[in-house]
């Protein structure tokens, strides 16, 4: 086992992990730590807890110490001298007739750095743009190119159920989602209907998608034949959530409902509970 904390950079940013040293950090704490990128200010989002060696990846940076008031001004004004810088770089694309969009700048904590966050349709020759923001900035700059779901990330926007999107508050990581967890779920396979902002499939299809295939495991499928106290019937609907199904008898002429339960109390079925 080893001690470690959590440290996020962004409100909805992945969480990274590091060694705590002899500071022993609460959620309200902010910190200066060393990363790839140079020195950062991050948040601590997990107090001081062990976790298994195996789910870190070592060696572990450690806490170079906790912030105080004049970091975080000094982060405030890393905010306003990159709004600054955004505005010089737009203009610089511009005046190079670049086909890319500039969605973000942001300065490492130290200012020995300022990334620009880009989208485009391909790969971009940017070096002339480069030299052009070294020779304005007098520090390292980076280019990063991203793609829709980043940019939506950070840009943030209210999604199509009225909520901030799920990404710009709370999702620290992106997990894949397939048209499959639309179609398990009977939702309209219309793209309008199932994309987000981003032009992407939404990441909320992932939310439910473990219960939706537990009820497809357990129940059967439709069309299939099955044959209850009732009589030799035909499943013609399915409610997942609520694990009911719906069976047809032709020769009585009736449509009957029946729950999970009682079709394993039938020995219609079964589930990884009762084999």
């Amino acid at each position: 086992m080893i001690e470690v904390v959590g440290v996020r950079f962004k409100q909805a940013g992945k969480i990274y992990y590091f060694d705590p040293g002899p500071n022993h950090l609460t959620t309200d704490d902010y910190v200066i730590v060393e990363t790839v990128r140079g020195i950062e200010f991050g948040k601590v989002v997990i107090s001081n807890r062990e976790v298994d060696e195996e789910d870190v990846v070592l060696p572990l940076k450690k806490v170079m110490r906790t912030a105080d008031e004049k970091d975080k001004l000094s982060v405030d004004e890393n905010q306003e001298i990159s709004q600054e810088a955004y505005r010089v770089c737009v203009g610089k694309i511009r005046e190079h007739k670049l086909d890319m969009n500039l969605v973000d700048v942001e300065y490492t904590f130290d200012r020995k750095k300022v990334i620009f966050y880009f989208t485009a349709d391909g790969r971009v020759d940017f070096r002339t743009l480069v030299k052009d923001l070294a020779s304005v900035f007098k520090t390292r700059i980076e280019l990063r190119q991203i793609g829709v779901r980043d940019e939506a990330k950070m840009l943030g926007g209210i999604g199509p159920c009225g909520r901030m999107l799920c990404c710009s508050t709370f999702l620290g990581d992106f997990e894949p989602v397939s048209i499959k967890m639309a179609k398990d779920q009977n939702l309209s396979l219309n793209p309008a209907k199932i994309s987000g902002l981003c032009g992407r499939l939404m990441c909320c299809l992932k939310y439910e998608n473990d219960e939706y295939e537990s009820a497809k495991r357990d129940l059967p499928d439709i069309g299939e034949n099955i044959a209850t106290s009732y009589g030799k019937g035909k499943v013609v609907g399915l409610n997942m959530l609520e694990r009911l199904v719906q069976v047809e008898f032709r020769e009585q002429e009736r449509t009957l409902e029946y729950s999970l339960q009682e079709l394993i109390d039938e020995g219609i079925v079964q589930t990884e509970a009762t084999e």
